[in-house]
């Protein structure tokens, strides 16, 4: 599956955090945005891939990208289009089917005694009554 180029957009900015007077100069920082919904990759992919990562989407339907943990341009590129990548071959890939499986009895009998057990303990908080006495 591949993307062309021109559906990426690239904008460059400078990078936050220490770096001295090379980070206050030079636009190192990666901003990748690919548009999902005007791509020319088929529909299931599309829907696949705003299923698995619509957290990371804008109303526009655009893939927001940063990269900004090397000092240089092309590798902050580098490394934005392989997050790009990373992302849509997880799409591509068909997801597993949940069978859906019950707890045993012995995880079972496990987790009533721990209930039980927190019963008891509360048990023990309640004031005493001068009638019991």
């Amino acid at each position: 599956m591949t993307v062309p180029y021109w559906e990426l957009v690239e904008t460059f900015t400078r990078a936050s955090g220490p770096g001295g007077q090379h980070v206050n100069k030079t636009s190192t920082a990666v901003e990748l945005r690919w548009n999902v919904d005007a791509s020319s990759v088929p529909a299931w992919l599309k829907a696949r891939f705003r299923r698995i990562w619509k957290n990371r989407m804008t109303k526009d339907g655009d893939v927001i990208v940063d990269a900004s943990e090397h000092r240089s341009q092309a590798r902050n590129r580098d490394a934005a289009r392989e997050r790009l990548t990373s992302m849509i071959r997880k799409a591509t890939q068909k997801p597993k089917r949940r069978i859906p499986t019950r707890p045993g009895r012995g995880a079972i009998e496990r987790r009533i005694k721990a209930k039980k057990e927190v019963g008891e303990k509360k048990a023990l908080r309640e004031k005493i009554k001068r009638s019991d006495l």
